[in-house]
């Protein structure tokens, strides 16, 4: 049997349950790991999972799930580990409808035979596992819609009314049942519960005619004409959007409001003015939105020595390559092979900074203070500087960096000379110095815009 697995996000990496998990699937067939999620690939170099975990490209869950399905994979399963059963549930489903419907690649009468289960919060009291396209009704509690405390608010799940597995004898010695079997099996090793996707699903469409409402009445109060309901969140948290901060939250029930494309109020929350005019133009339907930490806990960073020059692409020695970033929101890990990074704005640099230490990469920074704590500890690689402005002016200089240092070109490389007959020792020696030469050139742009920075080395 061949078994496709898609790990989402660092937490379940992190609690050590994607590997136990992985583990536990090798004894029923063939298992073929994939990651969706920036942070999450971190969290697979920390743990040293990279040669398990496929995460040689970004991409989302549902490209994921899409790639296994062409692979003709016997059983997905996708393991996520959301701040709630709400967000995680509704995060499944939604993965599940963008992967099996529509999908012209590949045979519709197939696509129905292949289980799809989540296995969402394991080690959670909340933990469960949902086996999104089975039919066996056999396999639940008696539950209904009384499981629910009020169709606006969050989903509430009683954990009193899920099926008990423990007295359960399993087997798997037929495939006829085979979503039901695993979900079984594994709610058994893994002391989950066993939950009714219909009941999700129920839900989820009940919320979608409410937004439907609200935006009907947005659009006869000229307000906005979109809205973009976010579960399970807590005051005082960081709005992403496309992984950009878009605004802070200040209430659990969280709403965006967007009318031409732009995001013009955050209900439940405080706007970033900043964060808005640099995401620009979305669809908040499609964007990808989460709030909190990007990844909760503190990880033991995992610098991956002689990393430079494993890659066939190598920049030739007697240069200095050098790439220029101001969307925290861009594939970072593209910048592995770089020499040095510059960054624009505080997030940004934080984010970019965090993820290059794992490859030796040093950045230099562009910030003005207006920091949000995007991860629980950031770190950043020797040899880096951050020039700290004066609030606002982070952009300001970041466009006549990119204007004049780099010529609007996102990566340019730096002619360090002749290096013939000249050992690796002094190679570096003569990037070192490269390096510090052009930090002088960037901070000749500063000066002509600001005299009042801090540099921090």
């Amino acid at each position: 049997m061949k078994i496709g697995i898609v790990i989402h996000g660092p937490n379940m990496i992190d609690s050590g349950y994607a590997l136990k998990i992985i583990e536990i699937l090798k004894d029923f067939g063939s298992v073929y790991c994939r990651l969706g999620g920036t942070m999450g690939r971190t969290a697979v170099i920390d743990a040293s999972l990279e040669n398990l975990i496929d995460i040689s490209a970004k991409r989302l869950p549902s490209e994921s799930v899409r790639l296994f399905l062409e692979e003709g994979m016997d059983v997905i399963f996708l393991l996520n580990y959301g701040k709630s059963s709400v967000t995680g549930h509704t995060f499944g489903y939604k993965v599940f409808n963008k992967s099996f419907f529509n999908n012209d690649s590949i045979n519709e009468n197939r696509l129905s035979k292949i289980p799809f289960i989540q296995i969402e919060r394991p080690g959670e009291n909340d933990g469960s596992i949902i086996s999104w396209n089975s039919s066996d009704e056999g396999i639940y509690s008696d539950l209904d819609e009384n499981l629910f405390l009020d169709s606006n608010k969050d989903i509430f799940l009683d954990s009193n009314k899920y099926i008990s597995l423990n007295s359960k004898n399993i087997s798997l010695d037929s495939n006829e049942n085979l979503s039901s079997d695993l979900s079984l099996k594994l709610s058994k090793l893994l002391n989950l519960n066993v939950l009714n996707p219909r009941l999700v699903i129920d839900n989820y469409f009940k919320r979608e005619l409410i937004k439907k409402e609200l935006e009907n009445d947005l659009e006869t109060s000229d307000l906005g004409e979109k809205v973009r309901y976010i579960h399970g969140v807590s005051p005082n948290e960081n709005i992403f959007v496309n992984g950009i901060v878009v605004g802070k939250s200040n209430s659990e029930n969280l709403s965006l409001i967007s009318k031409d494309g732009q995001i013009v109020d955050i209900i439940g929350g405080e706007i970033k003015k900043h964060g808005i005019e640099k995401l620009g133009v979305v669809d908040i339907n499609k964007a990808v939105v989460k709030t909190g930490l990007l990844r909760k806990t503190n990880p033991n960073p995992r610098i991956l020595k002689d990393f430079k020059g494993s890659s066939s692409n190598e920049v030739e020695n007697n240069h200095v390559k050098v790439a220029f970033l101001d969307h925290a929101a861009e594939d970072i890990y593209k910048l592995k092979n770089i020499d040095l990074v510059v960054t624009i704005g505080d997030d940004t640099t934080l984010v970019a900074s965090d993820i290059l230490y794992r490859f030796n990469v040093p950045v230099i920074g562009i910030t003005d203070g207006d920091i949000d704590k995007v991860v629980e500890n950031g770190y950043i690689a020797n040899g880096s500087s951050v020039i700290e402005l004066e609030h606002g002016l982070d952009d300001i200089v970041g466009k006549s960096i990119f204007k004049e240092v780099f010529n609007s070109k996102n990566c340019i490389n730096l002619d360090i000379g002749s290096i013939e007959n000249v050992d690796n020792v002094s190679i570096n020696r003569l990037k070192t110095y490269k390096i510090k030469e052009f930090k002088k050139e960037l901070i000749k742009i500063v000066n002509n815009i600001t005299s009042k920075y801090i540099i921090k080395e």
